[in-house]
């Protein structure tokens, strides 16, 4: 195996993603290094340009390069809805399904007491504010159905309770496709309960 520093630096750097570790970093490392100089030259700079230049927009905290990220400066979409998601991934998720046309309040993560994070954290102050601007009559809650996810929920939808704005959640069921007696218990029994 090559020993240089700068070679295990990149390893190290690549090891910062999710889901990838020391093999699959050293993997990615070895394959740009020794296959794809042009690669890696292009990704460092697309990086470097992104980390400069990407910031968080100044009405829904979304990614954007822009004071107003494309979305927020959308006319044509319907300011009375605002989706709240976790990430700018859900976030894109959701835009690609084409279903919805209003705009977006991206937390940037979610509650989780066991990592130190708590509602001050993700912005919840920014977002009570954004919803009583007169404008919005519809909340939707988009965070992900974890625990973190459904704690979020709950205090989002508490903080919003006497606010005079509609507070909806994102419906759970049986995935469009699959057989009952392969989907798992809990998704069966949210399914029943939130039947229409």
């Amino acid at each position: 195996m090559a020993d240089t520093n700068s070679v295990e630096a990149l390893i190290h750097a690549l090891r910062r993603l999710p889901g990838v570790g020391v093999k699959s970093a050293s993997r990615m490392a070895f394959h740009l290094l020794q296959h794809d100089r042009a690669g890696a030259s292009s990704l460092s700079r697309a990086l470097q340009h992104a980390v400069e230049s990407v910031r968080h927009c100044e009405r829904c905290h979304t990614f954007t390069e822009a004071e107003l990220c494309s979305t927020c400066q959308d006319e044509r979409r319907d300011a009375s809805k605002l989706c709240v998601v976790e990430t700018p991934a859900d976030q894109s998720a959701l835009e690609r399904t084409l279903a919805y046309k209003g705009l977006y309040f991206v937390l940037m993560g979610k509650i989780s007491p066991l990592d130190g994070i708590g509602p001050k954290d993700i912005g919840l102050k920014k977002l009570f504010d954004r919803v009583t601007d007169g404008v919005v009559s519809e909340v939707i809650l988009a965070t992900n159905f974890t625990a973190e996810g459904e704690a979020t929920a709950h205090v989002i939808a508490q903080g919003l309770k006497d606010r005079g704005v509609k507070i909806t959640r994102l419906a759970r069921g049986v995935p469009i496709g699959s057989e009952l007696e392969y989907v798992d218990l809990g998704t069966i029994a949210h399914a029943l309960l939130d039947r229409r």
